[in-house]
């Protein structure tokens, strides 16, 4: 009980602070797509023609949703836990009788709340460019969902070994940005020259746009089982070296 009181705590403290600061959170993910949408898919989209048979403006949907749900997801994370640290509030629950799931799970939760949320918003401004008939309602959802948590989980890492708010900006602008340019956001790998091919998929994040355009379109450039496997196997991966670092305080206690 206590500790379902605690994850509690943590996660609805999570959500009312992005909440709270709404105009940083929501809006300028809202502005951002809505800026992708016109220039990508309006004047570039009619030049370009279609992919896989589909329209270049539904291609990109998935895509940038996704990239709004990983980009938002970890980035909640990553700010929040280092400023408990920072602030050396992360003392008060160490010493509190709470176990480092709870932490850890209230954090993510926080994250992935985040990023469904702004996912959500990112949605209904596609919906003004265009008209998208979901093609499966489960992988959707599933990786939404999943995906949410991978990039909430890594954030949390991110904010563990971070010694300043510098460490918090290095992964997401030299790491996530490029990954999720590269993951087949607006081109599908088909296009690439073979050996770009095989490099594209060492890239985690393509694996989850193509599994999530699957859902929402019907079309994929990999196999979705695959794509299932990969993201759940980040997230036991992600979880399992969380709970390690709270465990051993690498980064906490130091």
């Amino acid at each position: 009980m206590n500790s379902f009181i605690a994850f509690y705590t943590i996660i609805k403290k999570e959500i009312y602070r992005f909440i709270r600061i709404w105009p940083q959170t929501l809006l300028p993910p809202a502005i951002t797509t809505a800026l992708y949408f016109l220039i990508f898919g309006k004047l570039m989209g009619d030049r370009i023609g279609s992919i896989d048979g589909v329209s270049y403006m539904n291609y990109i949907v998935p895509g940038i949703i996704l990239m709004s749900v990983i980009s938002h997801s970890y980035a909640n994370v990553v700010s929040s836990f280092y400023s408990t640290k920072f602030q050396r509030n992360i003392e008060e629950l160490l010493v509190a009788p709470i176990p480092n799931w709870v932490i850890l799970f209230g954090y993510v939760g926080g994250g992935i709340a985040r990023g469904l949320l702004v996912g959500i918003v990112v949605t209904c401004i596609s919906l003004l460019f265009t008209h998208i008939t979901v093609n499966n309602y489960v992988i959707t959802i599933s990786v939404y969902f999943l995906t949410a948590t991978v990039f909430a989980l890594a954030g949390f890492i991110n904010a563990v070994f971070a010694d300043s708010f510098d460490d918090i900006s290095i992964i997401p602008n030299f790491v996530l940005t490029p990954l999720s340019y590269l993951g087949g956001i607006f081109y599908s790998v088909s296009m690439l020259p073979d050996v770009w091919q095989k490099i594209s998929l060492a890239n985690p994040i393509l694996y989850m746009i193509n599994a999530f355009r699957y859902g929402l379109i019907g079309v994929s450039d990999i196999d979705i089982q695959v794509s299932f496997i990969i993201t759940g196997g980040f997230i036991v991966f992600l979880t399992l070296f969380s709970l390690l670092l709270l465990h051993k305080g690498i980064g906490i206690k130091n």
